[in-house]
């Protein structure tokens, strides 16, 4: 009975033994390192270092994230017999093919090869690094412009991120617009980056131009990135942009001629774009008004084009002048001499504020924006039939009118020679040589006489 256990007991012993004799070894891996989304090579090694020789031994590889089988591939081997005390060159090779994730990052990651003895359920797990370099990738995710003027320099600005999971290096950033109509101005059309990290941004930034006879539109940019990879090859990612060429353009307005009420005005578009259906208003105000129709279609104004239109315009109220308030009450004229230069600027701007009148000019735009623009113009005197609001004929007002005109036009000679007066003034007492007014006047007075006498 004795001899009958040992040797149970030892063969017992001698299983154990061999299962665990078995060494496993990463060889080789194909690509090293593995990429994202692409497969990847495995060359196991199996070494019976034991004593007892082994058959059927299986070996099986357990993927996890980042891996997985590939559609085909066996996840396990079958080694039919393994010698005992095996040197290196005496191992068996087993290859296994995996898929990478596309998305993960670079790291080394470990991988379970599960060695077990087919006819016991002993068996001796072993890890190995399996070393895996990110991908390489990046994008343009923002264009700071959708949209230029022609022949105006315009900034433009590339958001280039880096998508990938690995750093990229020695990056070119460069784009096109393959019919010449946008051009980079005072730099290249290329940019160079020469590191960003995973998930970091970058700016690249551009003055570009459009030229002056382009056709409104949308126009294509091919926009170019290359980089190095980990093996310094050079990979390309082409991508496209749109860029609208064209929009809002402006306008300039000048007081053409009146007669018998009706007022003349010049329009002209002054900008880089064409104007379409463009309409011409007369707002509410408080110095003039409508008293036709407020409003007037002129059509389409291409860059360069003019046009006048006309209203029937009357005064609200009258013009404030030097001796009258806004109710036309009469003030005791102002002291220009005791005014500032300030104040007289402020009276001056207060003056011609009141014979403004606001116009406002609407027009679709070529991107087909409607678009509004307000500007003013002077009014002259007006003539006929611009009566203030609800006045008749022998209405003080429109007796008034032309006297009004009259002390508006002294108005503004006081002011004139304030100023000049308050400058001598000032230049006098500066230099030391004031005399009164009364003082000049009589030195004056007595050069005469002296020369009279003789």
């Amino acid at each position: 009975m004795l001899i009958l256990i040992l040797s149970l007991s030892t063969a017992s012993a001698g299983i154990s033994a061999g299962v665990s004799g078995v060494e496993v070894d990463l060889m080789t891996q194909s690509p090293n390192p593995a990429r994202p989304g692409e497969t990847v090579e495995l060359t196991i090694s199996v070494q019976n270092v034991g004593s007892n020789d082994l058959t059927d031994v299986v070996v099986e590889i357990e993927p996890e994230y980042p891996f997985s089988q590939v559609s085909g591939e066996s996840l396990t081997k079958t080694i039919s017999f393994l010698e005992a005390r095996q040197d290196e060159e005496d191992a068996t090779l087993v290859k296994f093919k995996l898929k990478v994730d596309a998305d993960v990052a670079e790291d080394i990651y470990g991988i379970d090869v599960v060695v077990s003895d087919s006819d016991t359920d002993s068996s001796v797990s072993t890890t190995v690094d399996v070393d895996i370099q990110g991908k390489e990738y990046a994008q343009v995710v923002t264009i700071s412009e959708s949209n230029i003027d022609v022949a105006t320099v315009e900034p433009i600005e590339f958001v280039i991120t880096n998508t990938g999971s690995s750093p990229l290096k020695n990056m070119a950033v460069s784009w096109d617009e393959s019919t010449g109509i946008i051009l980079p101005v005072y730099s290249s059309n290329t940019k160079y980056i020469s590191y960003l990290d995973v998930g970091e941004s970058v700016s690249v930034a551009y003055s570009v131009m459009a030229d002056v006879n382009a056709d409104p539109g949308l126009y294509q940019l091919d926009i170019t990135l290359e980089f190095e990879d980990y093996d310094s090859n050079i990979n390309t990612i082409e991508t496209k942009a749109g860029m609208f060429v064209g929009g809002a353009t402006d306008f300039d307005l000048s007081y053409s001629e009146s007669d018998e009420g009706e007022v003349s005005l010049s329009l002209a578009n002054v900008g880089n774009n064409e104007a379409y259906s463009v309409k011409v208003s007369i707002p509410e105000q408080d110095n003039f008004q409508a008293t036709g129709s407020t409003s007037t279609i002129v059509g389409n104004l291409e860059k360069g084009d003019y046009t006048i239109t006309s209203f029937s315009i009357s005064q609200v109220g009258s013009i404030s002048s030097n001796d009258d308030d806004s109710s036309g009450t009469a003030q005791a004229r102002p002291d220009f001499s005791e005014m500032t230069d300030e104040e007289i600027t402020a009276r001056q701007e207060q003056m011609e504020s009141e014979n403004e009148l606001l116009v406002l000019i609407e027009y679709t735009d070529s991107a087909g924006q409607r678009n509004s623009v307000e500007k003013t113009v002077q009014i002259e005197e007006l003539t006929g039939g611009t009566m203030a609001a609800g006045t008749g004929p022998g209405s003080r007002a429109n007796q008034s009118s032309s006297t009004n005109s009259y002390l508006f036009y002294g108005a503004a000679l006081l002011i004139v020679l304030a100023v000049g007066f308050n400058y001598r003034k000032k230049k006098m007492l500066k230099e030391g040589t004031y005399e009164p007014l009364s003082v000049e006047i009589k030195n004056l007075k007595d050069k005469i006489l002296k020369k009279e006498k003789q």
